[in-house]
């Protein structure tokens, strides 16, 4: 239960944020967090094995190199809820600043991480160590980061200000894969085992340091500051919404699920399926994805306008059924040997992954009441990823082993989203300030 005094009006009006603050303080982190999951990816496929579990076969290499990037999946809903707890009971702000910070020290550590045949067995253990770090801070990141654009936000443009960062995924997977693709054309092999590698997480930290700088000259959000001028907390936020939110919370993970199945079958799944078994190279496989994520992050702000203008669940319910309609699209255009059906699939699959996401910034917020808005957003926004981000790319190889590519159009389309979605009420109009 929360505990309320009489909020009175001659309270002290609390400083605001500026528009421009918010939408940088608010979409770096979540581009950091896609950033530093295609960097560490492409890492752990190239030299993460050779460089820290050297003294093993190459197979084991490559499985001790995945196991380690799969530390940090399991870090996320401990981070979650770690900084959920605190971004509840103590502020946005505060805890906004933490959790990019644990993220920046981690990201930097594993780029001066000294190897194997430097330090021995320690190389290993503290690799995954800095990995389960940067999955704590990434746990907290994105709700935090939703929380602050829709509570700075005016009426009326709820979901406008959330798109910030929902707009992360599509800038960070441009800048990874474009800065891969230049060390590839500027070094060669034996320099980019040696050092080249390291350059992205240095990179990772500057972007990080930018990031502080930002936060640290925010406000607290005025949502937040008027429940705290009101003496609303809960002493385990955690427990209270397991007790009274768990119904919202489920619908809103449900709801994600479609966000995170269209995007890592498009980057994931396709991305192995064109190499192994469409004779795509690497590169070119690449090129394509760099190119359909534009439209990704074209249909993002479009999206947003729409739930703002029209309501979230019209939205959601459109893509949904355009994405069930899509999956039908895959086996055609996959395998008719054309590059350009290959591309129009990934366009179409990355469109729709922007149309189905973006109104989630706003979507999981107004679910939740102030002093379990953190850590509800943030779970249900990381429970769907637990069924969608990584469950997704293998159910989909099963998928194509029973019955082709056919199979998988239904498992993209996550009609799971659609149920939840058709579940939830409309939460335009919800009061962000309200108790419960």
């Amino acid at each position: 239960m929360t505990t309320s005094t009489t909020f009175s009006d001659t309270a002290p009006v609390q400083p605001t944020n500026s528009a421009t603050r918010v939408a940088t303080a608010s979409f770096i982190g979540t581009a950091i967090e896609f950033y530093d999951f295609y960097v560490y990816a492409t890492a752990a496929a190239l030299v993460i094995g050779p460089v820290f579990f050297p003294q093993t076969s190459g197979t084991a290499q490559m499985l001790s190199a995945f196991l380690t990037f799969g530390i940090a999946f399991l870090a996320r809903p401990l981070g979650s809820a770690l900084f959920g707890h605190f971004g509840d009971r103590i502020g946005r702000k505060s805890t906004l600043v933490a959790s990019l910070l644990l993220m920046g020290v981690c990201t930097t550590l594993i780029g001066v991480l000294p190897g194997y045949d430097s330090i021995g067995a320690w190389a290993p253990i503290l690799l995954c160590v800095l990995r389960f770090g940067q999955g704590l801070g990434l746990g907290g990141e994105w709700g935090g980061a939703a929380l602050l654009a829709t509570e700075n936000a005016p009426k009326g443009k709820r979901a406008w200000y959330g798109m910030f960062p929902q707009l992360g995924p599509s800038i960070g997977f441009l800048a990874a894969n474009g800065l891969f693709l230049t060390l590839a054309m500027s070094l060669n092999d034996e320099q980019f085992r040696s050092w080249g590698w390291r350059i992205p997480f240095l990179l990772s930290a500057a972007l990080v340091m930018v990031g502080l700088y930002v936060r640290l000259k925010l406000h607290e959000t005025p949502v937040f500051a008027n429940a705290m001028a009101r003496q609303e907390r809960v002493k385990i936020p955690l427990v209270e919404l397991f007790s009274q939110y768990w119904a919202p919370m489920l619908l809103g993970a449900g709801a994600m699920v479609v966000c995170y199945a269209l995007f890592y079958i498009s980057t994931v799944f396709s991305l192995s399926y064109g190499v192994s078994t469409l004779g795509y190279t690497r590169e070119t496989f690449l090129g394509l994805l760099c190119f359909a994520v534009l439209f990704m992050a074209a249909a993002t702000p479009l999206s947003a306008w729409a739930s703002d203008r029209f309501g979230r669940k019209p939205v959601l319910i459109i893509g949904g059924v355009l994405a069930i309609l899509s999956g039908f699209l895959m086996e055609p255009l996959l395998t008719q040997g054309s590059t350009w059906g290959v591309a129009l699939f990934l366009c179409i699959e990355l469109f729709l992954m922007g149309v189905t996401f973006a109104p989630m910034g706003a979507l999981l917020p107004e679910l939740f009441p102030t002093h379990v808005r953190y850590t509800g957003a943030s779970a249900a926004y990381n429970l769907g990823g637990i069924v969608g981000a990584s469950a997704a790319p293998f159910f989909a190889q099963k998928l194509v082993a029973m019955g082709g590519l056919s199979y998988v159009g239904g498992y993209v389309a996550a009609v799971l989203s659609l149920i939840a979605v058709l579940c939830l009420k409309e939460t335009r109009h919800n009061d962000l300030n309200r108790v419960a």
